[in-house]
């Protein structure tokens, strides 16, 4: 993935429009193959394969709430023992009751679990009475979690394609795995180009600061990629001769046609960020596929061509299924491009979403308050329409309609 500081130029053929440059780039790649981790170390990936319980869920009765579990109407007597999670409980004689902890195993014979609120017990070892204020028996089954109450052995807990979240290894602990089928996540290299670039202190002497090198890593881990180097390249022709021979991936459409590259999108309708190419190139020494994302070097159009077509690729070279677009109501109308899509910082304003100011190609101030990016039709959105939002890495989305 290359970042140039100036931009890499206009196709001179049609551009595609925003949905379509998007389009060709998730299907210009298969999943990557699956590998089997420890789960703890799947953190991020695709699930390679359904994730189906390998048992029931809770694995037995347990009891929902702190108190007592009852066998048939009360009063009850109760013993000095108390259950608590972990302990195998002795079957309980009708007419009888013992101390119980949340989430630990019923008793067989039980009936239902009294709340801790509603027993009134008569000495450590003594009658226990039902004081809830209810003429009624305590109902068979009250503040019992059954056996199977979220799953049973063999149910679809996760599709195939599904991200590992910290709750999704949550879930495929208490359903009894240790590893995980998961996809690989794809690499990057990235390069950054320019001479006009410094890495530390205030712009001077007519040079600027690298701000793709700070935002792009991060964002692409949150892809689902891996960033196995990052280097600012300068522009010299040696010396980007010398990167191409050391990288796995070359760039800008001279040397890309040199090394036989198959260009699939070469500039797209969209502002900003219309000047942003992918191209598929020859296979690597060992065999791996390569692709490439040229983006251009000003910071927001930068982020545009990420999000039109890294996203989609790394998302589907990574394995992840399609995700259903989200979409927004515009509070206000958002000023678009007359023939372009435009990808628009934009802040949560209760359930609708409005325009921030500095949202040129080459700001980052809007998109640094920016709760996501709309996409802005041709012509622009008038207030109450529903616009399409794409959420901007550690920050929150804002929420649907």
């Amino acid at each position: 993935m290359t970042g140039h500081g100036h931009g890499h130029g206009h196709g001179h053929g049609y551009a595609p429009t925003w949905s379509e440059a998007r389009r060709r780039a998730r299907d210009c790649a298969e999943p990557l193959p699956a590998v089997t981790l420890p789960s703890d170390g799947t953190l991020g990936h695709a699930l390679a394969a359904p994730l189906t319980a390998l048992t029931d869920l809770p694995p037995f009765d347990t009891s929902a709430m702190d108190g007592w579990a009852v066998a048939g109407p009360g009063p009850w007597h109760v013993g000095s023992e108390a259950v608590l999670a972990g302990d195998r409980p002795a079957l309980l004689a009708e007419g009888s009751a013992v101390a119980i902890a949340t989430g630990a195993r019923l008793p067989v014979g039980a009936t239902s679990v009294l709340r801790r609120e509603h027993g009134e017990l008569a000495g450590r070892s003594g009658t226990l009475h039902d004081r809830s204020g209810s003429t009624e028996p305590v109902p068979p089954g009250r503040d019992i979690r059954p056996r199977g109450q979220e799953c049973g052995t063999g149910d679809l807990l996760l599709p195939a394609g599904a991200t590992v979240t910290p709750s999704a290894l949550g879930l495929a602990a208490a359903a009894g795995y240790d590893t995980l089928a998961v996809h690989r996540r794809p690499t990057v290299e990235l390069l950054v180009l320019g001479d006009e670039l410094l890495h530390s202190g205030p712009p001077r002497d007519g040079r600027i600061r690298d701000a793709l090198g700070p935002l792009l890593p991060p964002w692409l881990h949150s892809l689902g990629a891996d960033v196995t180097s990052h280097r600012t390249v300068m522009d010299d022709p040696t010396r980007l001769a010398e990167a191409i021979r050391e990288s796995p991936v070359d760039f800008l459409h001279p040397t890309l046609r040199a090394a036989g590259a198959r260009l699939l999108v070469d500039s797209v309708a969209v502002r900003p960020g219309h000047p942003m190419l992918l191209a598929e190139l020859p296979p690597h020494a060992d065999g791996r596929a390569r692709r490439l994302v040229g983006l251009p070097g000003n910071p927001l159009a930068a982020v545009a061509g990420v999000l039109t077509l890294a996203a989609p690729l790394l998302r589907r070279l990574g394995g992840h299924a399609a995700a259903a677009p989200l979409h927004v109501r515009a509070g206000a109308a958002l000023p678009g491009h007359p023939t372009h899509t435009r990808l628009l910082p934009v802040r949560r304003a209760g359930d609708a979403v409005l325009p921030l100011p500095f949202g040129g190609p080459a700001m980052l101030r809007g998109l640094a308050l920016a709760d996501g990016l709309a996409v802005v039709p041709p012509g622009g959105a008038q207030q109450g329409t529903a616009v399409e939002l794409l959420p901007v890495p550690g920050q929150r989305p804002a929420p649907g309609p």
